[in-house]
């Protein structure tokens, strides 16, 4: 059975997603993603107004599933009021996420390599920040409960984080499969649970 045509939206985000991933957004051109796709330049036009508009296409929703995720929810909330031990920012390390990278493996790719010159090149500083203010939550619920006598310092906090972050990145970068994925985020899981409990006293 032959495999039903392209549609030209299709051919465009196909072409527009290897020029992104061969050459970063900013040297990227819609001259040349047109012409890859086989439509004229003008017709491209009638999509998409902006090489930014473009990109957004490919990435938007990756990227606000991501901040979704990592946000977290009502039930690790729940946890820190109850002052029981939830995993340390579990939405930064978590199958969920993991799951979901890779059913949009390319969004990613051109977020963490190529979105150099977007409104997406500080997804990481983003996440960073996300994963502060669960730290903080936690800690200052330990502190409440006396279950803590301080917090962490500040800068040695933001290494902490930012480190945790780019590490769960590092199998998109290096194109790891979905096993050994797997594999590298349980060793993950387990290396940061047990420096955070440590720090905390937990």
């Amino acid at each position: 059975m032959e495999h039903m045509a392209k549609t030209t939206l299709e051919r465009i985000h196909e072409a527009a997603a290897a020029d992104f991933l061969k050459r970063g957004f900013r040297k990227a051109t819609l001259r040349d993603i047109a012409r890859a796709a086989g439509v004229t330049t003008g017709a491209l036009y009638g999509y998409y107004d902006s090489k930014e508009a473009l990109f957004e296409a490919l990435v938007g929703e990756a990227y606000d599933t991501v901040m979704t995720i990592c946000r977290g929810g009502e039930e690790r909330q729940d946890a820190h009021t109850a002052g029981r031990t939830p995993k340390i920012m579990e939405g930064f390390c978590s199958r969920r996420l993991l799951e979901y990278v890779y059913d949009h493996l390319t969004a990613f790719r051109l977020l963490l390599c190529c979105s150099e010159g977007t409104r997406f090149s500080g997804m990481i500083d983003q996440m960073v920040e996300l994963g502060l203010e669960e730290t903080h939550q936690y800690q200052d619920s330990l502190l409440e409960q006396g279950l803590l006598e301080s917090s962490i310092d500040p800068r040695l906090e933001h290494i902490l984080v930012t480190g945790m972050v780019n590490a769960f990145f590092e199998l998109v970068i290096h194109e790891m499969t979905p096993e050994q994925a797997d594999t590298y985020l349980s060793q993950l899981q387990a290396f940061y649970d047990a420096g955070w409990n440590n720090m905390l006293g937990r």
